[in-house]
């Protein structure tokens, strides 16, 4: 890999209330070397260009999930997307789509936090157990069963690539399903009963139209349109279990 230092063109979308009244768009000359990611030209950017320059990051390691932008209208962490990609051409760098914009490249998340809260993204235990019994137990494949959901970082890409959310944000949509589902799938909960009523809902599930982008653009394979859809048919067959099994419960 060269260390040669050339440079790039970052366009970014900008939008400072103070001043702005609407995003207007600013380029920057960013000297760069094969090894540097977006999120290291915005810092060079902020450090050397242009203080003001406001965005989110924290672990520079695809780990936070802090630094989801478009860049060049995907939606990507920027520490993990490199600025070699786009040489010689420029790269536009804009906030998340479909979220209000606070400040330049910071989103407003309150809506997903809402929905966050809503689905109780936390251990309901079954039964409640004393601290001399010792810890839950799980076997290795009862962890299996939900894994591959609880990688979810919270990057909110699935919600920028989601066409749905963006038409009407009262879609629970990608990230809030997963969660949901990854607790539902875990042994030592029980709290399905309380979270169910969301994926039922008008706004649950079946909003989703199955593009499938959402999968597309995870950086952890979390691959949400698979817990949306296994939840459309777990809503399906709760519904229609509804008019073959008697009252009571029992067959």
């Amino acid at each position: 890999m060269t260390t040669a230092t050339r440079s790039i063109r970052i366009e970014i979308l900008r939008y400072r209330p103070e001043q702005d009244q609407e995003p207007v768009v600013e380029s920057f000359e960013v000297p760069f070397s094969d090894d540097m990611s977006v999120l290291q030209g915005l810092q060079y950017i902020k450090d050397e260009l242009d203080g003001s320059l406001s965005y989110r990051w924290s672990c520079r390691m695809a780990i936070c999930g802090s630094c989801g932008m478009m860049i060049n209208g995907v939606p990507r962490l920027a520490c993990s997307t490199f600025l070699r990609e786009f040489h010689p051409g420029g790269v536009r760098v804009e906030a998340l789509a479909h979220f209000p914009i606070e400040r330049d490249l910071v989103i407003v998340m309150d809506d997903f936090m809402t929905k966050l809260h809503q689905i109780k993204p936390y251990i309901i235990p079954k039964e409640q157990r004393q601290l001399a019994q010792g810890e839950y137990l799980q076997t290795p494949a009862q962890l299996d069963q939900y894994e591959q959901f609880s990688s979810c970082i919270n990057c909110l890409l699935c919600y920028a690539a989601c066409p749905q959310y963006g038409l009407n944000t009262s879609f629970l949509g990608p990230a809030a399903t997963v969660l949901l589902h990854r607790y539902n799938l875990d042994s030592r909960d029980g709290g399905a009963a309380q979270r169910m009523p969301l994926i039922h809902a008008e706004e649950g599930v079946f909003n989703c139209t199955a593009v499938g982008y959402c999968s597309e653009v995870c950086p952890k394979d979390v691959d949400p349109a698979n817990a949306v859809n296994t939840n459309k048919t777990a809503s399906a067959m709760d519904y229609f279990l509804r008019f073959v099994t008697p009252k009571g419960g029992q067959s």
